[in-house]
């Protein structure tokens, strides 16, 4: 049975308060793009989600939007809360997909390249969409875990479906992989376009953002690194 505690004046305590609370009780970080999911107790995405319902619709208030004659807007703050929980910021409030690592039997130890797997995000500056690609270079060893094609963008969405900084979003990946397979090299590479900069400010629509995290023999050795770059761009 949930208990819902109350505050001083016997309103009950805000779901999100409850949770942060928990989070500052152990000294975790909760930024944008951290996961939350371990201080979420069961049944309270669904009070989550009533309670961001309601805040939107306070935000589509301010904005002087009809959402009682306008037939468009009628349950639009809770279509968007229910997206952002369970969608676009799905990977902030959820654990991490479940990932099968297989021991490398056959001593594999060639350059394996995962790619381009199409990746969505939002820019925790502005909220805007990242929409981009991304490609991943393994050189295992004998000691290293595999793990199945699918899970390498299993594991790319859960990532970056939080508010991101594309730069941040690499590392936390390659960081993540690292972490599951051990190899001795790993390779990262994201190229993406930003909406902050095709809706807004200077509203260029053909810039692309690339950038690149080297882990290991992909750092060390100019020879690897060359051969990942070029295959990829095939």
């Amino acid at each position: 049975m949930n208990y819902t505690p109350l505050t001083d004046n016997g309103t009950a305590t805000p779901v999100s308060e409850r949770i942060r609370a928990r989070l500052v009780a152990s000294g975790t970080r909760f930024h944008a793009n951290d996961n939350i999911a371990a201080y979420i107790e069961p049944g309270e995405m669904d009070a989550l989600l009533d309670e961001v319902s309601a805040r939107m619709q306070g935000v589509l208030e301010s904005l002087v939007i009809d959402t009682v004659s306008d037939h468009n807007t009628q349950g639009t703050a809770r279509r968007v809360a229910k997206m952002y929980l369970q969608e676009i910021f799905g990977g902030r409030y959820t654990s991490a997909p479940p990932v099968t690592e297989f021991p490398n039997a056959a001593h594999l130890n060639e350059l394996m390249i995962i790619g381009p797997i199409t990746v969505r995000s939002a820019c925790s500056h502005h909220l805007c969409p990242i929409m981009g690609k991304v490609w991943i270079g393994v050189m295992p060893n004998q000691h290293s875990n595999l793990i199945g094609l699918s899970k390498y963008a299993r594991l790319a969405a859960w990532v970056m479906n939080r508010p991101q900084i594309q730069e941040e979003a690499v590392v936390q990946l390659a960081e993540l992989l690292q972490e599951k397979m051990q190899p001795d090299g790993l390779a990262v590479i994201m190229e993406a376009e930003h909406f902050c900069m095709h809706w807004r400010g200077v509203k260029d629509t053909e810039a692309l953002m690339v950038n690149s995290v080297m882990h290991g023999s992909f750092l060390k050795d100019p020879a690897l690194r060359r051969e990942f770059l070029s295959l990829i761009k095939r």
